[in-house]
């Protein structure tokens, strides 16, 4: 694809003591020709082998503005697909302006965000979900955020994908076969074999779609909230599990009236632990809303570490453990019962509330101390292995992107129309249908399918250079 324009932009943020402006585009040889002096070459620019570094000099109207490092890169052999020049200079704002400004008098148009990565999915050197992980491998902060971006850079999300449409297509076609002829009763694609091969395709988008759970949370950080009744011992484990006094420790109840948030990267996760306030019927006002905040970020949590004090009654214990149950019901989290002061009590007691409380699915009972840090070791082994490691084998198709689990989801919508369509016995030109839109909606996901709307959404959002 041939661009009018050609583009330029700094590749690197500003403050380093190097950087790299980027030019890509059909006249990217005749922009740089008066800009760049390579000391004793003779021949052009744009004739100099590509693929290769030369060291030069940038000419500012005929005066030495930088000693540089030029690589040249020849379509289509380069990021963009298109002729390339990276310029590798010293990172003074002033010199990175200035070529910047002699690029634009040559004929250079600064790029927009995410320019340079576009003009690549455009011209066919990766698809749309290769070019969406640029962005996530840039943004990765963990090892488990960056494996899951190089995977899908390396086209493992592609790969599914393309599979799973190529055998809707194949479907399709042949229920279009028999519309054409549809006079002659002919059946080209059996009911039975119809029906077994879409449940598998459903079974497969279903489970890439529940994986966005997991990805989501990789790429943005597990919330975990921390939650109980006051003075149990919340704001201590806070601060014990991020190393550091991030939350007030009280005697005082009611001391946490809003929530308290840290990060912290554990054995490659990101953890965001959130301290809540106290769970308790009060008059006041102020606490009132902090309690309101608290049952809101159990909604959201991935994992809800319900801290019990282990010198209360049971029957108090038991009453906190099925108030916090009723609140996640139906929702898929896990539910850690933490019995939390268990150095404050015989090991008798421990054996008590370990034999009231069983557990359900999802649902994990620890004695700790937040005081003494006793166990907290085996609760963050316990959270990382549960929730990412088991499920982040090679094979594994993990998403991280909500546009990715909306296109599964109205995939998953229109197969299991197909389905019911089938069932009832509905005309092959409805399941037709159907079978149209699932294959439209897995296409936008890789870029088969695309809309300029879409495009624009998604490289609004990279950074410049990009």
């Amino acid at each position: 694809m041939l661009f009018d324009t050609t583009i330029c932009a700094p590749a690197c943020p500003p403050g380093g003591a190097l950087s790299i402006i980027r030019i890509s585009g059909n006249d990217t040889f005749r922009v740089c020709k008066d800009l760049i002096r390579i000391p004793g070459q003779i021949i052009p620019l744009a004739e100099l082998n590509a693929n290769s570094i030369y060291a030069a000099w940038i000419n500012d109207d005929n005066a030495p503005l930088d000693q540089v490092m030029v690589s040249i890169f020849r379509a289509p052999h380069s990021y963009t697909g298109e002729d390339s020049i990276e310029i590798s200079c010293h990172g003074s704002p002033y010199i990175q302006k200035r070529i910047l400004e002699l690029l634009v008098k040559n004929g250079a148009s600064l790029a927009k965000p995410g320019e340079f990565t576009q003009r690549a999915f455009l011209n066919g050197k990766m698809d749309l979900t290769q070019a969406e992980a640029v962005a996530d491998l840039i943004a990765s902060e963990t090892q488990t955020a960056h494996r899951i971006a190089l995977n899908q850079m390396r086209g493992g999300i592609s790969k599914d994908f393309k599979i799973l449409r190529e055998r809707l297509v194949h479907l399709t076609s042949l229920i279009e076969l028999e519309l054409d002829f549809s006079e002659e009763d002919v059946e080209f694609a059996k009911r039975d074999d119809l029906r077994k091969i879409v449940i598998e395709i459903l079974d497969k988008a279903k489970n890439v779609y529940t994986s966005f759970e997991t990805g989501n949370a990789i790429r943005n950080g597990v919330p975990v909230a921390i939650i109980g009744k006051p003075n149990v011992g919340k704001s201590t484990l806070l601060n014990r599990l991020v190393n550091d006094e991030r939350a007030i420790v009280s005697e005082i109840a009611g001391t946490t009236r809003d929530t308290v948030e840290d990060t912290i990267i554990i054995n490659g996760i990101m953890f965001r632990f959130i301290d809540t306030a106290g769970l308790r019927e009060t008059a006041d006002i102020i606490e009132n809303i902090g309690i309101r905040k608290t049952y809101q970020k159990i909604s959201m949590a991935t994992v809800v570490l319900l801290l019990l004090d282990a010198r209360d009654e049971l029957s108090c214990i038991t009453g906190s453990v099925e108030e916090i149950r009723k609140q996640i019901k139906d929702q898929n989290k896990y539910l850690f019962l933490i019995i939390n002061k268990s150095d404050l009590v015989t090991g008798k007691k421990i054996n008590a509330i370990k034999k009231l409380l069983t557990t359900a699915n999802n649902e994990f009972i620890l004695p700790v101390s937040a005081a003494t840090s006793y166990n907290l070791d085996k609760l963050i082994s316990l959270l990382t292995s549960l929730l990412i490691h088991d499920q982040l084998t090679e094979d594994k198709t993990i998403i991280s992107n909500i546009r990715h689990q909306e296109a599964l989801k109205e995939t998953m919508q229109h197969l299991n129309r197909v389905l019911k369509g089938l069932e009832e016995g509905l005309p092959e030109d409805l399941i037709a249908h159907d079978l149209r839109q699932a294959v439209y909606y897995l296409g936008t996901i890789t870029g088969e399918v695309n809309t300029e709307e879409i495009l624009d959404n998604i490289f609004k959002n990279f950074c410049i250079g990009k």
